[in-house]
């Protein structure tokens, strides 16, 4: 695939690179801030070689692709970039307007880098502990403790993590945000608590300041690289060119330090916990209809490409707790897509039907990746995305009722079931269950509703 070429053929069919105004990608997809939506052909797009589907939803122009989607992204920026019409980092949102796509389409940009160190460290953390039950390694011993901080480093420096991508995304400087972040986690501002932890208070020039352990957190840094960015853009254009290597560094730290520690940060954290709080109060007060919910309209929300707006919650509970219960569901999600396939496989008489099926089944048990059976099969079929969603559901229900966890944010695939290792071995064993659950109901409702003469469309 020369994805230059495909690159230059999708932006000759969205109007051109003066029509695009923010771009970015996740996993899958080629996400972009179109200025004018009416000038894209969307029929025009989607017969492009390697575009899979075209959705236009929650602000964005959004093109599956695939999981080689970084390497039309790095064509596709290069053309934009050079046109000079738009970059990767603007905070604008074009002709969108909308406030609710803004976050969807910051969250996307902000999280997506991240995503395999979050998911690799994380079945790390599983095989250890996996490894620690069967007696492979000794909890005390130097091999534990070495892997322990490969698999939990990303966790205990997200702040600087997450600082970088937020930078990239509102258009601040990466390096001096992440020095932002790493003010945050300095074992010498740590040190400040003492034995208080989180509340603690000291001053700075007489200015009370409540301290916190911002290792691990989410929304604080967040907000402090957008707050950033405006002061960012204020001194790239004050500040003479020959005085801004040492200017803007200078007053940036000086400013935003103090002013996230003083300010952002503590808002940040109690607003962050605060609706991790409120989805774990929902789960826990009734942890079998937010397993219905969740499990079956996930396949739904990514769809819409709008399942962004969710990972940092789990991300923010894994980091803050060590556990999650939402990534359960979405395994059910997965593994009801798997089953859906199941049952078109083995009721098709279609051989491109069915080789598709397969073909879906094989990838989203490796990768977890769902987009393509969902737009090539499920949303094209209503009764299939049907037998889908109750096999979610009923699933989700299962993995609820038992308070089934992951212990990392990981994406649902067979090759992430370490995510579900704990010291209780009955979370493992009820999570197989409720995945078991999800593929078998939602493959006997396929079978029921694929005809036999059901062709791809």
């Amino acid at each position: 695939m020369d994805y230059k070429v495909m690159a230059q053929e999708i932006l000759d069919k969205i109007g051109g690179p003066e029509n695009v105004s923010n771009m970015t990608h996740c996993a899958t997809r080629l996400r972009l801030t179109l200025k004018d939506t009416s000038k894209a052909n969307d029929k025009e797009v989607e017969d492009i070689d390697g575009v899979v589907n075209v959705i236009n939803k929650a602000g964005q122009y959004q093109l599956l692709i695939g999981t080689e989607v970084p390497k039309l992204y790095d064509e596709f920026e290069a053309l934009v970039k050079n046109d000079g019409n738009a970059t990767v980092s603007e905070s604008s949102e074009g002709n969108s307007g909308n406030i609710i796509s803004a976050i969807f389409s910051a969250v996307s940009a902000i999280f997506a880098p991240i995503l395999p160190a979050l998911a690799g460290s994380g079945i790390l953390r599983g095989l250890l502990i996996l490894s620690v039950q069967l007696g492979l390694i000794s909890e005390g011993s130097g091999t534990y403790s070495i892997i322990y901080v490969a698999a939990m480093s990303v966790f205990y420096f997200l702040p600087v993590l997450l600082a970088f991508t937020s930078a990239r995304r509102f258009g601040a400087s990466p390096y001096i945000s992440a020095l932002i972040g790493a003010a945050l986690i300095n074992p010498d501002f740590i040190g400040l608590m003492g034995d208080a932890g989180n509340g603690a208070t000291t001053s700075f020039f007489g200015i009370p300041v409540v301290l916190m352990n911002y290792s691990s957190t989410v929304v604080p840094i967040i907000l402090s690289i957008w707050a950033f960015s405006y002061l960012y853009k204020f001194l790239d254009k004050h500040v003479p060119e020959t005085l801004k290597l040492v200017i803007i560094p200078l007053v940036s730290l000086a400013i935003m330090v103090p002013v996230t520690v003083i300010v952002i940060g503590p808002i940040g954290v109690y607003s962050g916990e605060a609706v991790a709080s409120a989805v774990n109060w929902m789960i826990e007060r009734s942890s079998i209809l937010t397993g219905i919910i969740i499990g079956g309209g996930w396949s739904v929300l990514v769809s819409l490409g709008i399942h962004w707006a969710v990972n940092p919650i789990m991300i923010n509970n894994i980091s803050t707790y060590g556990f999650d219960y939402i990534v359960p569901f979405t395994f059910a999600c997965n593994f009801a897509v798997i089953g859906t396939t199941i049952g078109v496989y083995f009721k098709a008489r279609d051989k491109k039907l069915r080789s598709f099926a397969l073909t879906g089944l094989i990838t989203i048990a490796l990768s977890a990746i769902i987009e393509a059976t969902l737009f090539g099969l499920l949303v094209k079929n209503k009764k299939l995305f049907l037998a889908q969603i109750i096999g979610g559901a009923v699933g989700g229900a299962y993995l609820g009722l038992m308070k089934v966890v992951t212990n990392a944010f990981v994406f649902g695939s067979v090759t992430t079931f370490p995510a579900f290792v704990e010291s209780d071995s009955s979370n493992f064993i009820n999570a197989m269950v409720g995945l078991a659950i999800s593929m078998a109901v939602s493959a006997a409702l396929a079978f029921v509703f694929t005809n036999k003469d059901e062709k791809l469309a």
